[in-house]
């Protein structure tokens, strides 16, 4: 049976099922085994975390230019304002119902010493830099790209193709390979790991119980965020929004099928333009709101992330997660077309903004992935929204 044949979700879902079937009765010495795969792959994951982040983020800020001028502006400012805007929805929702949810579980959950799994061996993987510094340096180096100083008259073609841009762009491939053929194969035996510890810890229930009511929250958080999205694009290009909605449905369909922003753009553009968008504000639009407009993703992040905050008792204030959704708007413009981008993005955010351990970061990964096509199909037609309100934008400056 090739693995390589079974998607990434499914490959989750069967490593969650096998590690919690599997820790009632596993040989300790089985479990101290995958104990120390999971130490040594985080270690491996610590270390890529800021390499991923310099990667993705740099030739993406440096490719966004400055040719576009008020268009490109004003687009970036909404898809941001609306991906800050999905965040701060899920962190009122979750602050207003979450800690009942979590209470309640505590409650039901049998209280048990957990038991601590200690792997045969560790290796130290110290990062090159840590993540802070390499935001700062995707900052500087691509927008030093992005406004650097034009390609001068004598410069050959050759000198051109070996340009710092052409160098950040060869990096990104690099990492994105290795998320691909390195990380994301992997991600699924340490997930394995994981929840393989949990079961034997006695925290596999409490967690599970917890995030069954989290993952119904999170669906109705999707459908409030279109609506809102299409009620304001209504509202401003006075249109029916139920209708504008609707016809956006094919692309909503097509991104639940595809779980990618970058293959549904197409029938995105397609759309946009029956719901009354120009061509040409939907052909610049569509394709870079692909890239940088991430609602639904952050509003799944940000659920997941409080909902661990209480279970672990990780501080969790308003002002500590403004800054969170601020810079997670930031760092996730990259994660389209490289396979679970988006949380690979966020777990520098994660880390170093909230604290999570990597084990609780491999938790989020976990949770994201299960719940990856929908919040891919809310960024995608959400895309059709902002479309139409830069299109009014465009047609009031003229």
């Amino acid at each position: 049976m090739n693995l390589n044949k079974i998607g990434l979700l499914p490959r989750i879902l069967m490593a969650i099922v096998l590690g919690l079937a599997l820790g009632s009765f596993l040989p300790l010495g089985w479990v101290r085994l995958f104990a120390t795969f999971n130490g040594v792959f985080s270690q491996f994951l610590g270390f890529m975390i800021p390499l991923i982040i310099v990667g993705l983020v740099t030739p993406a800020i440096g490719e966004v230019g400055r040719g576009a001028g008020r268009l490109l502006l004003a687009t970036v400012a909404v898809a941001y304002l609306d991906t800050a805007l999905a965040g701060l929805l899920a962190y009122g929702t979750g602050t207003a119902f979450f800690p009942r949810m979590v209470e309640a579980a505590q409650a039901n959950a049998a209280v048990a010493q957990a038991q601590v799994i200690e792997p045969y061996f560790t290796v130290k993987i110290p990062p090159l830099f840590d993540v802070m510094s390499a935001l700062i340096f995707s900052f500087v180096l691509g927008l030093g790209i992005a406004y650097g100083s034009p390609k001068l008259p004598g410069d050959s073609e050759t000198s051109s193709m070996t340009s710092l841009k052409g160098v950040t762009r060869e990096f990104r491939e690099i990492i994105a390979k290795t998320i691909s053929a390195a990380i994301i194969p992997l991600l699924p035996l340490y997930i394995f790991g994981i929840f393989l510890q949990m079961m034997v810890s006695g925290e596999a229930y409490r967690i599970l119980i917890v995030f069954a009511q989290i993952i119904f929250v999170i669906f109705i958080l999707h459908v409030v965020i279109l609506l809102y999205e299409f009620v304001i694009a209504g509202g401003l290009t006075h249109k029916n929004p139920l209708r504008l909605l609707w016809t956006m449905m094919p692309a909503y369909m097509t991104a639940l099928g595809t779980a990618s922003s970058a293959a549904t753009i197409p029938v995105t553009l397609r759309q946009t333009i029956k719901n009354g968008a120009s061509e040409q504000v939907a052909g610049f639009t569509v394709p870079l709101c692909a890239t940088i407009h991430m609602s639904g993703s952050a509003m799944k992040i940000t659920a997941c992330a409080l909902t661990i905050c209480l279970l672990e008792g990780i501080p969790h204030d308003f002002m500590t997660f403004l800054h969170f959704i601020l810079m997670l708007g930031i760092v996730m413009v990259a994660a389209p077309g490289v396979p679970g981008g988006a949380i690979m993005a966020a777990l520098a955010p994660l880390g170093f903004i909230l604290g999570f351990t990597p084990d609780q970061q491999a938790l989020m990964i976990a949770l994201y992935i299960a719940m990856d096509s929908f919040g891919t199909a809310c960024n995608v037609t959400g895309d059709g929204a902002i479309a139409l309100v830069i299109d009014k934008y465009c047609r009031t400056t003229q």
